[in-house]
């Protein structure tokens, strides 16, 4: 846990660098890099020795600075009889922790564009997308050991897009989503429905791995659903299939349970969509797959698809 937590300390900090916040504590004070700090593990006076100071891994920059920055000062300091108060930091908006942003469904992010990309030119729509992306430094999960961004995978006139979470190790390693476990399941789903991996187009509300696979911060996912909107607009999928609740969150503008968003259509951009379960939950959990056929067989009336023959 404490290697999870100065990682994520990492990350936040070089965010904020990359956005260039280097002040981080009051004007007049020596400035510290909490990097730095965070992975000292002892401090030693100039003249004489000083007892160890083990430097705390905390997960918040406010709480380096209390916590980090005033012992290593307070060790370093020469001998004197009035002791240096710890830094404070005082109440100034400059400081200030950002609001979380608010859900706000794809409808209302944006008006839908009113000339639509002609299907022989999607393919090069979504490569300027891809472009423009880069090698992006926009969220902190750029800094928190991501190997490739993982953009999408499929057919740009497709009418089937499928939009997970984000990606996983597999994903991470090989730039596209749904490789692993997880989708190697989503494309017996697809085979199911009478379709081929390459009909369909998938894409991720991240495109970067949140470290241990968790789930996507509000300021992660609100920094990268702009480019997953675009992409959508692009595609022009008759139906929309989430793939669990942190998509289905995303794309409504909605936090409700799995349940409640389930066996009702829903929209999103000009499609339909429709709310079922992760792959990854239904490797966890079998008995529920026959719960997500019933969504799957929803889809396939929408948009006209048979029922596949065994044979």
């Amino acid at each position: 846990m404490a290697g999870e937590a100065e990682q994520q300390l990492r990350a936040y900090v070089e965010y904020f660098r990359d956005m260039g916040v280097y002040d981080l504590y009051r004007r007049g004070e020596p400035v510290f890099d909490a990097i730095a700090v965070a992975e000292t593990e002892t401090v030693v006076e100039a003249e004489a020795p000083a007892p160890v100071v083990a430097a705390p891994v905390v997960p918040e920059i406010a709480q380096v600075a209390a916590e980090i920055v005033a012992p290593i000062r307070q060790a370093v300091a020469p001998t004197s009889p009035t002791p240096v108060p710890p830094p404070a930091f005082p109440p100034s908006r400059d400081f200030a922790e950002p609001p979380i942003p608010k859900l706000v469904s794809f409808d209302n992010l944006a008006p839908l564009p009113e000339v639509r990309v002609a299907p022989a030119e999607k393919y090069t729509a979504l490569e300027v997308i891809r472009e423009e992306i880069g090698d992006c430094t926009r969220c902190p999960l750029a800094y928190a050991g991501r190997h490739k961004i993982v953009f999408a995978d499929g057919d740009p006139n497709a009418r089937l897009m499928f939009v997970g979470e984000g990606p996983g190790a597999d994903e991470d390693m090989q730039g596209l989503p749904f490789v692993g476990k997880a989708g190697q399941l989503l494309n017996n789903m697809i085979g199911a429905m009478g379709l081929k991996r390459e009909q369909v187009y998938i894409a991720n509300i991240v495109k970067c791995r949140p470290p241990g696979n968790r789930v996507p911060e509000p300021v992660e996912a609100n920094t990268c659903t702009q480019f997953l909107l675009r992409q959508i607009d692009i595609v022009q999928p008759e139906v929309i299939v989430a793939l669990g609740s942190t998509a289905a969150t995303y794309l409504m503008g909605v936090k409700r349970s799995l349940s409640g968003l389930r066996g009702s259509w829903h929209t999103c951009r000009g499609s339909k969509l429709l709310v079922t379960y992760h792959p990854a939950f239904l490797l966890r959990d079998p008995r529920q797959k026959g719960e997500a056929w019933k969504d799957l067989q929803m889809a396939m009336k929408e948009l006209g698809l048979k029922m596949p023959s065994k044979g």
